[in-house]
């Protein structure tokens, strides 16, 4: 087979998965650099997996981003959250490319969707341009890599989806060449008694096991004594060889005397089902710790449809008297692998650890909905809130209503009520819904106000409150002062800032006319190049006005002179 240099080395490789519904030889890298990587398809996330894979940008903005094949812009989302700047282009072949956290579009692209915002009045937009409306060919610069949206730090974002079902696919399938000669990083090594009187080592409850590395590179946990039907799970990262990045690994393997038990691996998902990612990990343990354990069984609540092979759902029945030995093999997409090996032998023994279930007043079935009035609040859980039936607990402060804690992982969103007819008229304009975080800061929550009834809907369990927002935001200059000539300046620059509610809107005018501001909430400032559009006057009169969540709102005005 050819092998085609277009500044990045692509090769054919398939080591885990056949690759013939991926081609090989057609989309080029959509960067010249080499392919390091931050993030890997299928990575855990929070209540998602990861879509793409994440491409450093060596520390850098404003680094070309090219057409992979030749293909029509459909999609271009902008947002201050989420993938920022974003561009979906459509290939012939039946896959559509997707390029996220962007700084900025190519010139064509780039005057096509400023000449929507200024439309609309607005930074935040999303447009479906008609099919060949824009089109680009393999190769074009069709972006430049950025920070923006929710990007942690600059690099691309970069999805491979069916442009059929829109499923996301691992873009390493496509033939991209990342080094990558190290096997994956086993952390955590845990065992879970599941059936009614099971137990571990004589404990009823989860057990991290004690594992040693061997000569021969594989890893060897300390021999268990069971009873029941037990599963195991795994905490364990991956990693390439240009970074030091902890990525997700590729696909999970167990064997019990040799037999598949069960087996996935992330070649694709689907986006419905993306949220059930809370039923593949130990949700408890991560709200507790942190940590995301991976559970080499599959729970009665689980839809995720990345499993290959499942016998007994990866539940391991185990009999008294009888050995087993159970292997867990990880691996990466290069076929670098990590083996543990659990000798499991089937003993009863007097138990060490009962199970331990903390019993509240108040009980939710998963199929059923609820509703609990908890004096100044109320909070309703329809259907489906949860994956299973539990003990919540339900507390009622002072001045604010507890909903259990982040422990149990929440699939839908509840809603939650507040009565204010207790404040007076003035002071409830100025009331918010707000979620107490774990420093006590207060976070601000979507709020629907009717009468003085005050509503939100989340889906993260928590402590909760009406917080009081009646300072009005910041507005300060970054690049500027008063009076100033400013021929020669690219942009104008200022600061925004809300001390509790946060920043709602922002609108800005020059000499009467509205002005497209570009937001980035990580630094609150707000941006303006002179390229984009300026009355054609040497006195230029700006004003700016921000307005937070509850309506407090401020105006800056100042002039400036160009020529």
């Amino acid at each position: 087979m050819r092998l085609h240099f277009f500044g990045v080395l692509f090769l054919t490789f398939s080591v885990l998965h056949s690759q013939d519904n991926y081609p090989q030889d057609v989309f080029r890298s959509p960067m010249d650099i080499p392919l390091v990587l931050a993030g890997t398809f299928g990575e855990l996330r929070s209540n998602h997996f990861h879509a793409g894979i994440d491409i450093k940008t060596q520390r850098r903005q404003g680094l070309p981003i090219y057409g992979i094949a030749d293909g029509t812009v459909t999609r271009i989302k902008i947002s201050h959250w989420g993938y920022g700047k974003a561009l979906y282009v459509a290939h012939p072949n039946g896959f559509t490319s997707v390029y996220a956290h962007l700084q900025k579009f190519s010139p064509e692209i780039e005057a096509y969707i400023k000449k929507v915002q200024y439309k609309k009045q607005s930074y935040q937009v999303e447009v479906f341009p008609d099919y060949g409306e824009l089109e680009i060919k393999k190769n074009d610069v069709i972006a430049y890599s950025g920070n923006t949206g929710g990007s942690s730090g600059p690099h691309l974002h970069f999805e491979i989806r069916s442009s059929v079902t829109e499923k996301p696919t691992n873009p390493l399938l496509y033939g991209y060449d990342v080094r990558d000669a190290t096997n994956p990083t086993l952390v955590g090594l845990f065992g879970y008694p599941l059936s009614k009187g099971a137990q571990i080592n004589g404990s009823a409850g989860k057990l991290q096991l004690n594992f040693t590395k061997q000569k021969d590179g594989t890893f060897l946990a300390d021999e268990v004594t069971a009873n029941g039907t037990i599963g195991f799970g795994f905490n364990g990262f991956d990693r390439q060889d240009l970074a030091a990045n902890k990525n997700g690994v590729y696909a999970v393997t167990q064997r019990v005397n040799g037999k598949v038990y069960s087996e996935y691996d992330f070649e694709t998902f689907s986006f419905g089902e993306t949220r059930y990612i809370n039923t593949l990990i130990d949700y408890e343990h991560f709200g507790k710790f942190k940590q995301r354990i991976q559970k080499c069984f599959k729970d009665v609540t689980n839809k995720l449809n990345i499993y290959n092979t499942l016998y007994l759902d990866g539940k391991i029945p185990v009999q008294e008297g009888l050995d087993y030995k159970v292997e867990l093999e990880i691996s990466d997409i290069k076929g670098n692998k990590t083996l543990v090996v659990i000798p499991v032998k089937g003993k009863k023994e007097a138990l060490k650890k009962p199970l331990e279930e903390a019993k509240t007043p108040n009980y939710v079935f998963a199929n059923k909905p609820a509703t609990f009035d908890l004096g100044g609040a109320k909070v309703y859980f329809p259907r489906g809130t949860f994956y299973n039936n539990f003990y919540i607990d339900l507390k009622n402060g002072k001045d604010t209503v507890t909903i259990h804690n982040p422990t149990v992982a929440a699939h839908r969103n509840f809603t939650l009520t507040f009565d204010a007819t207790k404040y007076d008229p003035i002071v409830q304009k100025q009331l918010f819904i707000a979620r107490i975080d774990e420093k006590g800061k207060l976070r601000h929550v979507r709020t629907y106000k009717r009468d003085t009834n005050f509503t939100a809907r989340t889906r993260t369990l928590g402590t909760y409150t009406l917080g009081r927002d009646t300072v009005p935001p910041t507005i300060t200059p970054k690049n500027f002062r008063p009076k100033d000539w400013l021929s020669n300046y690219r942009y104008l620059s200022l600061s925004i800032a809300d001390d509790l509610s946060g920043i709602k809107t922002y609108d800005a005018y020059l000499n009467g006319e509205w002005i497209l501001m570009e937001y980035e909430p990580k630094t609150n400032t707000i941006t303006y190049n002179f390229d984009d559009k300026i009355a054609d006057k040497t006195q230029c009169d700006l004003k700016v006005v921000v307005t937070d969540n509850v309506g407090n709102s401020t105006t800056f005005e100042q002039t400036f002179f160009r020529k």
